[in-house]
């Protein structure tokens, strides 16, 4: 028999699995969680453990494997609250060819999704748009440099397509301008009166600024992954 507090990580760690292939940072799991330290993040999971719902992965980051769910559980729907971002891959030899001329997307560059780089303003390729109705008048696409994103699904060379504007809800990916000098895509976290970037790699710290010191650019909406 699990607890209420016991039973909703289990889904969200079992989601969180489903959608990006790897388990929740104790960050996240402790803000879906609505915990205050990451020490009731460890009694749940290790509760969760004995009970055989779910196994920690020795030398490894971030590895939990979930063995079983409960018998009442309906984990289609995303548990805690959560809204998460899950790329619509498309493979790039596989777009239609079909496509008429106008629907494409103009490449701005490359976009760091480690250390930010030089803002993005110029462009240097076009793409045909993987989806009906993405143009560039409400889509741009920058090509990913960096591991930072590599647990939400995003990898170095990916070309991420983004939905312009310059509002997203806490936990959305985006593409933020950082005293309008350097860009970097990461998640943004709303908290108070402060904005984090987030990274989805371990080895990447968070980044606290101030609002005043962040530009939303755009939120992501795709990707396109190319194969050689």
């Amino acid at each position: 028999m699990l607890t209420k507090k016991q039973r909703e990580l289990l889904l969200f760690i079992h989601q969180s699995i489903k959608e990006t292939g790897v388990s929740p940072s104790f960050d996240e799991m402790k803000e879906a969680a609505n915990l205050a330290s990451k020490s009731g993040i460890h009694r749940l999971i290790t509760a969760l453990e004995e009970r055989g719902f779910v196994r920690r992965l020795a030398h490894r980051a971030r590895a939990i494997e979930v063995l079983k769910l409960p018998d009442s559980a309906t984990p289609s729907a995303p548990p805690l609250g959560r809204t998460s971002f899950k790329p619509a891959l498309v493979n790039a030899s596989g777009v239609s060819s079909q496509r008429s001329a106008r629907d494409t997307i103009p490449v701005l560059g490359r976009i760091a999704a480690g250390v930010p780089i030089e803002a993005i303003q110029t462009e240097t390729d076009r793409i045909t748009s993987p989806e009906a109705g993405m143009n560039e008048d409400d889509f741009y696409a920058l090509e990913v440099r960096g591991d930072s994103m590599i647990n939400a699904g995003i990898l170095d060379g990916d070309i991420v397509i983004l939905k312009k504007g310059d509002d997203a809800s806490s936990g959305d990916i985006v593409v933020a301008l950082i005293d309008e000098e350097e860009a970097t895509l990461k998640r943004i976290r709303k908290r108070g009166q402060t904005i984090a970037l987030e990274a989805a790699n371990p080895d990447y710290e968070t980044r606290i600024f101030g609002p005043d010191r962040v530009r939303i650019q755009g939120k992501l909406s795709a990707l396109i992954r190319r194969y050689s």
